[in-house]
């Protein structure tokens, strides 16, 4: 405190703009004078507590308060920045902090490199390059079907309990795989839910290529509303300043919108559609498009914004605003989920808009061919359901869109390769309906003999040796009966 206060006194020397709190409305405060000063300018109190400029009127400029204890009026306000900054730096991977950037972990204090703007403008297009390599996700699912782009902004959408943050956190823990940077932002959580993500990244080793930036449900109004963008700036600093390729998820946007909804309603604004602001879209999309890949330096920032669909209606305000903002979306289903399905993505709603620009020819040619074979499959089923007399064709489809389903249920704590899938995939494609594989066996074996995967000519023998020691074929006792595989 004693070194704030020094601070302050050293910023009203340097005869920085000076004015005084004239009302308190809990966060919210009114300055009279400040002048001349900008939005985002940040504030020092004369109690030592901070906070940001929302709006300036005249010779009244509303402040955002970010301290725990309320201004007194009558108090003194100085700015000390132009704009708000946060502390960035590499000594920040592998540790968990708040949104005012301070450790809360227990390890110890972090000593920043720098300072970062956290409302940054995005990079100018002519900065940026067409996205070409694939993000590898480990989950078969998605990397087959609907994969993401290293630069892509891929939204994942879902109701509450639908496995939003266990598919995140598997992309995650995925990446310590890689020389990617992962920065998970949680906004607005309990911290049960804190705990449990925390906890799923530190047994897999995840956390050590992760930051991890956190709200709770206890912190302020503003301090939520501030989380994604300070997580977006230490994301922004990595790519931009220290050439890392980085990955950062928001967890979730749904939060961060009701919190900004409270803010405005408290400050006055207009309330728009669902009581929301009017510039709630700019909001989120001047977050979401500060993602993408450098042409200079080849490196990506990728962002996964998470949305809550309450009650799975995908057409409420924000989930189409975040989808109109993003090039893709993974869409978890609860009637999926129910089934046993994980991760229980809806194979008819997900769509990727970049993310087959990663795929090499073998990867489109299986993509397109388990496309075709899942709507020859949801067809056959429906027939099926009459008991009417299934063709052979009918029959292959339900055959191998069984096993295809089976093959992508996949326990969050396991993920694949790349070839392990393609590996996988190919040989169940290839199958004739009297061939017989169990799916499970198939997945452990995979691990083992893909390691012998060295170049391209080797795929088709490791498919070969698979196809010999998994595959069995039966004579079909009777041609007109319907005999499925597993049945998901």
């Amino acid at each position: 405190m004693p070194q704030a206060r020094a601070h302050f006194k050293k910023l009203l020397e340097s005869k920085n703009p000076v004015g005084e709190v004239v009302a308190v409305n809990k966060f919210m405060v009114k300055v009279k004078g400040l002048q001349p000063c900008s939005v985002h300018s940040l504030v020092l109190f004369e109690d030592g507590s901070k906070g940001f400029v929302s709006e300036v009127d005249g010779n009244l400029v509303k402040v955002m308060h970010m301290g725990k204890k309320e201004v007194t009026v009558g108090s003194v306000a100085v700015i000390q920045h132009e704009q708000l900054l946060t502390k960035v730096g590499e000594d920040f991977i592998g540790r968990i902090v708040g949104v005012n950037a301070e450790p809360l972990d227990g390890k110890g204090p972090i000593v920043a490199e720098s300072a970062w703007p956290i409302f940054n403008k995005a990079t100018n297009i002519n900065d940026r390059e067409l996205l070409s390599d694939q993000l590898e996700t480990g989950i078969m699912v998605v990397d087959s079907v609907f994969p993401i782009v290293k630069g892509q902004r891929m939204a994942l959408l879902g109701d509450a309990k639908s496995g939003k943050s266990t598919f995140a956190a598997q992309i995650a823990i995925n990446q310590q795989k890689t020389d990617q940077v992962v920065v998970y932002c949680l906004i607005a959580k309990r911290k049960i839910d804190i705990d449990a993500i925390v906890n799923k990244l530190t047994e897999n080793g995840g956390i050590e290529n992760t930051i991890m930036i956190v709200s709770t449900i206890f912190d302020s109004l503003v301090l939520n509303y501030l989380a994604p963008y300070v997580a977006c700036s230490m994301a922004e600093y990595l790519w931009l300043k220290k050439d890392r390729d980085v990955v950062i998820i928001y967890d979730d946007l749904t939060s961060h919108a009701h919190a900004y909804r409270e803010i405005s309603l408290l400050s006055g604004s207009s309330p728009g559609r669902d009581s929301y602001p009017g510039d709630m879209f700019y909001s989120h999309s001047r977050l979401l498009e500060r993602a993408g890949r450098l042409n200079y330096n080849k490196k990506s920032l990728t962002s996964i914004p998470v949305s809550h669909v309450a009650n799975g209606d995908i057409t409420a305000y924000l989930p189409t605003n975040i989808m109109s903002i993003t090039d893709g979306q993974w869409i978890l289903d609860m009637d999926t989920f129910r089934n046993g399905f994980r991760p229980a993505l809806n194979l008819g709603l997900s769509v990727t808009r970049a993310g087959g620009l990663g795929h090499n020819e073998r990867q489109k040619k299986i993509a397109v061919e388990i496309l075709k074979i899942l709507a020859d499959y949801r067809e056959a089923k429906e027939f099926s359901h009459f008991g009417s007399e299934l063709s052979e064709e009918s029959k292959r489809s339900l055959f191998l869109g069984d096993l295809i389903l089976n093959s992508f249920n996949q326990i969050p704590s396991i993920s694949y390769s790349l070839i392990e899938q393609q590996l996988i995939l190919s040989l169940i494609i290839s199958l004739d309906l009297g061939d017989r594989l169990d799916i499970e066996d198939l997945k452990k074996g995979v691990k083992d003999i893909s390691q012998q995967y060295k170049e391209e000519s080797d795929f088709d023998r490791i498919l070969t040796e698979l196809k010999n020691k998994y595959v069995s074929h039966h004579v079909l006792p009777n041609p007109s009966s319907n005999q499925n595989g597993v049945e998901t």
